[in-house]
């Protein structure tokens, strides 16, 4: 099973040509590992196991402060489950919604050293995550 936490170069790139003006909000699907892994970054591993869902509760703790410091904003978290439309198969435990008011200062936010230095919390928590920019529009 193919999974995502971070984004590719090409994701970068094609988040940028898309163009988008003022106002992005970012669609956050989050699934949680049973156990937090913390092999690639064993510095900010608990004293104990915890589970993903409580080792994401410590990412957004050290992030709140740098997501507010850059002027956006969480606009909404809620428990996920199952779809009402979509895959059976498929479940998320959580959504999110962060808002930035542009992709530069969402750039410069998720590429701040001191935001950075957490966010092994994030990778540790999470077995599969999905992340939608959206743009506001008309009809």
């Amino acid at each position: 099973m193919q999974t995502y936490l971070d984004p590719t170069q090409e994701s970068g790139r094609a988040f940028f040509t898309r163009g988008i003006t003022g106002t992005v909000v970012m669609l956050n699907l989050l699934r949680y590992r049973t156990t937090a892994d913390y092999s690639a970054t064993p510095q900010l591993s608990p004293a104990t196991p915890i589970t993903g869902e409580a080792a994401y509760r410590l990412y957004m703790e050290h992030t709140m402060p740098h997501l507010e410091k850059s002027g956006g904003k969480l606009l909404f978290f809620g428990r996920g489950g199952s779809f009402l439309i979509g895959p059976t198969s498929e479940h998320w435990d959580a959504a999110m919604l962060v808002q930035q008011s542009s992709p530069a200062a969402f750039m410069a936010f998720a590429s701040n050293t001191e935001y950075l230095a957490g966010i092994g919390h994030r990778t540790a928590a999470l077995e599969d995550s999905r992340l939608l920019p959206l743009q506001e529009s008309t009809w």
